[in-house]
């Protein structure tokens, strides 16, 4: 049994992260490194320091108390030396204004089934539970398991926002404790995927089939990053449409319109690959959901 997992976020009173009102756990960690990722403190399973330059007062205690230093007042401007970070926390930790804070936190599994119960009567109320985020939780599969293991002990309804990026060996340990899959759907075709995100996308789609094949169809639930010129052209669409018409038992479909987050990527110091910045217009997303109208689908945007 592995007690402890790696986390980067808890956030209460979700409601669009699965039915009802919901607690979503954020995993650290992910095989994917999607060009438009909305949660890229937690691709690596390191602690990550962000930098909040608005909080920030120049009050220098960051510089004066950072032991290898790694951070620095260039002209007045604040500079972190990010290969010799090593994410020590000390400097997060003394910042007055939190303009400095490190994304990642060490949890056990009791720790966690706390904090999910202070919500246990907004789930009731609201037919809502428990959905398990990342990055991507499978990357943290062990954990993922006995924290879902858990919450279906306390019959706490349980879903999983998840690329479906794992072994099938993998994805299948936790099929038994999930009511429902948030399943991303990004790119037909497999070179444009490793392209975009790292990875093939054979595994993705094997693992729903398997869902599929094994009846739990119908506890799917479809999402689709639309993303301006890249999983939005025509080409990906059509291919996307005639994959998910092959899949029996599949009903919803959520669109999840791009937006720009290039201010996040900048307060963690990495590039941010995106060429675009605009939102996709209604026309676009209008086409789409008719798409997959189209082949008996029930669309949210």
């Amino acid at each position: 049994m592995v007690n402890n997992g790696f986390i980067f976020d808890i956030k209460r009173y979700a409601v669009h992260d699965g039915p009802g009102i919901r607690t979503t756990i954020f995993l650290k960690g992910c095989p994917l490194r999607c060009w438009w990722c909305h949660n890229p403190e937690g691709i690596s399973q390191a602690k990550a320091l962000m930098f909040f330059e608005y909080k920030c007062m120049q009050c220098k205690t960051c510089a004066h108390v950072c032991p290898i230093g790694a951070i620095s007042f260039e002209n007045n401007v604040h500079h972190i030396d990010r290969l010799r970070c090593n994410n020590c926390g000390i400097c997060s930790d003394a910042c007055p204004t939190e303009a400095l804070r490190h994304a990642g936190a060490i949890i056990t599994i009791e720790e966690l089934m706390k904090e999910i119960e202070k919500d246990v009567l907004l789930y009731d109320n609201s037919g809502g539970g428990v959905t398990f985020s990342g990055g991507e939780p499978l990357f943290q599969h062990k954990f993922l398991r006995e924290a879902l293991r858990e919450c279906k002990k306390r019959d706490i309804h349980t879903v999983l926002d998840t690329s479906g990026y794992a072994s099938p060996d993998v994805f299948s340990t936790v099929l038994d404790y999930v009511d429902v899959f948030l399943f991303d759907l990004k790119l037909a075709d497999d070179e444009e995927h490793r392209k975009y995100t790292g990875v093939s996308n054979s595994l993705i789609k094997d693992n729903l089939r398997m869902l599929v094949d094994t009846g739990r169809g119908h506890d799917v639930i479809l999402r689709f990053p639309v993303i301006p010129g890249i999983t939005d052209t025509e080409k990906n669409v059509d291919g996307l449409v005639k994959f998910v018409s092959s899949l029996k038992g599949i009903n919803e479909i959520d669109l999840l319109p791009f937006h720009d987050i290039s201010e996040k990527y900048n307060r963690l110091g990495i590039e941010y690959k995106m060429p675009v910045h605009q939102a996709p217009s209604q026309e676009k997303l209008k086409y789409i959901k008719e798409r997959f109208e189209e082949i008996g689908l029930y669309v949210k945007i």
